[in-house]
């Protein structure tokens, strides 16, 4: 006998979000599509494949193994890149919920948002904005690696959200889903509070140096803190066709954010280090684009930026160190070269290797 009721649970799913979901909500069953059409699965909807499809994804794993402010870490407690995507996703869907909106495609923008980002953090990432002749900026690499390098064939919907996560809080994300609008104010409520837990904990800053006028607003402790962030926004946009701060919430979250990069992200302690990733970066590209013209002598010089950029960037913070160790520190036996994927980018970007 024909088993009827599997394919009826997306589809239940799907109806319960149109029912139930708020008119501005993005509805699975409404999706836009992806580049290639592929079978519904009998299960899940489609936001839902997209978020296991992230999950699953080698670049996704990677993340816990760069830098979100502190350079190769010793301490356990310091936020990486993927603890920060976590937390950005819990903050993300807890906003989503209480709007009745989409929580599947909320979770699946938050969890992709950075997995374009580069070893060491954003000093990397300006390192290879420096290298690249078209710069490089990191939510747009996020969509080369769910389109190109990885190419898991996302919806339309997140990948839009995952484009448009970074930018000022001045400016309203250009996403065109809420779902999408509400990742970038989540990225930023996750990152200013964890990074002052972190900045902390590093001993850059103590809580009295925090300005005072922000912390009376919203409160000392991080849970007070995140908790007023997060209800102004369901208080200023529960059953609105936006998701937005209050006017007063945004000025005082902007003053703690210039704040943070005056005294934290531009600190001297912080950034000690920042010379020594430049260097690492930049001999890397050097090393590896000589490799590839090496091997492939005719390569379009457009396309080899590129290949060693994808490759690159896709590196962890201690695969960089130790790569720059194999080729730029003596050693009394050779490393084994296992630079094989360099390769297979090669073959992305249309070089013939």
């Amino acid at each position: 006998m024909k088993d009827t009721l599997t394919p009826n649970i997306r589809e239940n799913i799907e109806q319960r979000e149109i029912d139930i979901l708020s008119p501005y909500a993005a509805k699975s069953r409404e999706t836009a599509g992806r580049a290639t059409k592929e079978e519904p699965c009998s299960i899940r909807t489609e936001y839902q494949r997209d978020k296991d499809r992230i999950i699953h994804s080698k670049a996704f794993r990677r993340l816990k193994h760069k830098t979100q402010v502190f350079f190769s870490p010793t301490n356990d407690h310091y936020r990486t890149r993927m603890t920060h995507t976590l937390e950005v996703s819990q903050i993300a869907r807890t906003i989503a919920r209480a709007l009745n909106l989409n929580e599947d495609l909320t979770e699946a923008i938050s969890l992709g948002h950075d997995l374009g980002h580069t070893p060491f953090g954003h000093s990397g990432e300006d390192v290879l904005n420096e290298i690249m002749d078209e710069g490089f900026r990191h939510s747009s690499h996020s969509v080369r690696v769910v389109t190109k390098i990885e190419n898991l064939n996302l919806t339309k919907e997140t990948i839009d959200g995952i484009l448009h996560h970074s930018g000022s809080l001045e400016h309203e994300s250009k996403a065109g889903t809420l779902e999408g609008k509400l990742v970038k104010l989540s990225d930023k409520i996750a990152y200013i509070n964890h990074d002052i837990d972190d900045a902390i904990r590093a001993g850059i800053i103590k809580e009295e140096n925090l300005p005072q006028d922000c912390i009376k607003y919203f409160a000392i402790e991080r849970n007070e803190r995140i908790t007023k962030m997060v209800s102004d926004i369901i208080q200023n946009s529960y059953g609105k066709n936006y998701v937005k701060m209050s006017e007063e919430s945004l000025f005082y979250i902007n003053k703690l954010r210039t704040w943070m990069f005056e005294n934290v992200y531009t600190n001297s302690i912080a950034k000690a280090e920042e010379w020594k990733v430049t260097g690492i970066i930049n001999s890397l590209f050097e090393y590896y684009e000589k490799m590839l013209k090496d091997r492939v002598p005719f390569a379009d010089e457009k396309s080899v930026k590129l290949t060693v950029c994808d490759y690159i960037a896709g590196m962890t913070d201690r695969y960089a160190i130790q790569k720059y160790s194999d080729f730029f520190i003596p050693h009394s036996l050779q490393s084994l070269n296992n630079d094989e994927f360099l390769f297979t980018l090669a073959g992305i970007n249309g070089i013939p290797v």
